[in-house]
C-alpha cells in the first residue's frame, strides 16, 4: 500500500494532499531542469468578472505555479467584457511563443458563450485539456492534453493500486465533459473495463457492486452509500457539495464517506483527496504543453 493512503482501523483513507505535493516536486524538478536549457514553463489565466469561487481558485494556481518555478501571467477583467475582446486576448496568448499554457476560468459570464472561447486556444497550450482535438485525441489515445481532475484520479489510482490497471473493472457514475467522459476515456487507456452510469441508468446500484473501482462525479451529496460498493473496491469521489448539517455548512462528496469507509479497501475524502490533484495536475499539464512545445526536450 502506497504510503499516501493513511491506514485506518476501519479502512484506509488516501491522502490526495500528500500525493499532489508528491507531484508538484515532481514538476518542481522538472521545471529546474527546463530553465537549465533556457526554457522558462509559463501559465497564463484569464479571469473575467468577480466570482469569489473564481478568484480563489485563481490565487490558488497562481500561489502554485510560483511554487513550481513557473512564470505565472495573470489577466483579470470586468464582467461586461465582450467576447470579442476575450478572443483576442486567447489571440495575443496563442501567438506568444513564451506562453505555454492558456487557462480561462469557468464559468464565464452569460453573454460569452464557452465553447467559442475555448475551442479558441490553441490546443497545444489547453492545459484544461477541453479543446475538441484534445477530447478527441484522448478517445484515440495519443498524447495530449487532458483533462486534470480525471488525470489526477488515475494518479490517486496508480499510487493506490499500482502502476497496473489492466483488467479492473471501473464504473464511472456522471457523464459530465469534464470530469466523467475524459475519466472514462483514461481508464480505457489503462485497459480497464469501463463502465458509465448516469441519471437514466438501468439497475444502477447493481452495476457500481460489481466495480473494483467507483469513480463518483454526478453532484449528489452523499449518493453512493454502502449498499453500491463490493467489499475491497477502492471509491474515489470526486463530488465537492456543500450542504447543511446541524445548522452549519459543510463540504460533502458524491460518497456517503462514514457509510463506505469500512467497505472499501481505500477511498478519498471530502476535502482533501481529489481537489489538491486538480491544481497539481494543472501544473503537470502545464509541463507537458512547454514540453510539446519543444519537442527537442
Amino acid at each position: 500500500m502506497s504510503l499516501s493512503v493513511l491506514q485506518q482501523e476501519d479502512g484506509n483513507i488516501i491522502d490526495g494532499k500528500a500525493t499532489a505535493q508528491k507531484v508538484l516536486e515532481e514538476v518542481k524538478s522538472e521545471v529546474a531542469k527546463m530553465k537549465q536549457q533556457g526554457i522558462e514553463p509559463c501559465l497564463a489565466v484569464v479571469l473575467v468578472g468577480a466570482d469569489p469561487a473564481s478568484q480563489v481558485y485563481v490565487r490558488n494556481k497562481v500561489e502554485k505555479t510560483q511554487f513550481v518555478g513557473m512564470r505565472s501571467l495573470e489577466f483579470r477583467f470586468e464582467a461586461d467584457l465582450t467576447q470579442d475582446a476575450l478572443l483576442a486576448k486567447i489571440d495575443e496568448l496563442n501567438a506568444d511563443a513564451s506562453v505555454h499554457g492558456i487557462l480561462v476560468q469557468l464559468p464565464l459570464p452569460k453573454h460569452i458563450d464557452e465553447t467559442a472561447v475555448l475551442q479558441r486556444i490553441n490546443p497545444i497550450k489547453d492545459v484544461d485539456g477541453f479543446h475538441s482535438e484534445n477530447v478527441g485525441g484522448l478517445s484515440q489515445g495519443r498524447d495530449v492534453l487532458t483533462p486534470c481532475t480525471p488525470t489526477g484520479c488515475i494518479r490517486l489510482l496508480k499510487d493506490t493500486l499500482g502502476n497496473d490497471l489492466s483488467g479492473l473493472h471501473a464504473v464511472v457514475v456522471g457523464r459530465s465533459n469534464i470530469v466523467g467522459k475524459p475519466m472514462a476515456a483514461l481508464l480505457l487507456k489503462e485497459s480497464c473495463t469501463v463502465t458509465v452510469v448516469h441519471s437514466k441508468t438501468r439497475h444502477l446500484e447493481k452495476l457500481c457492486q460489481q466495480a473494483d473501482i467507483i469513480v463518483a462525479a454526478v453532484g449528489r451529496p452523499k449518493m453512493i452509500t454502502s449498499a453500491y460498493v463490493k467489499d475491497g473496491a477502492v471509491v474515489i469521489d470526486v463530488g465537492i457539495n456543500r450542504i447543511q448539517e446541524n445548522g452549519k455548512n459543510r463540504l460533502v462528496g458524491d460518497v456517503d464517506f462514514d457509510d463506505v469507509l469500512p467497505i472499501a479497501s481505500a477511498i478519498t475524502p471530502v476535502p482533501g483527496g481529489v481537489g489538491p490533484m486538480t491544481i497539481a495536475y494543472l501544473m503537470k499539464n502545464t509541463l507537458h504543453a512547454a514540453k510539446l512545445q519543444h519537442v527537442e526536450l
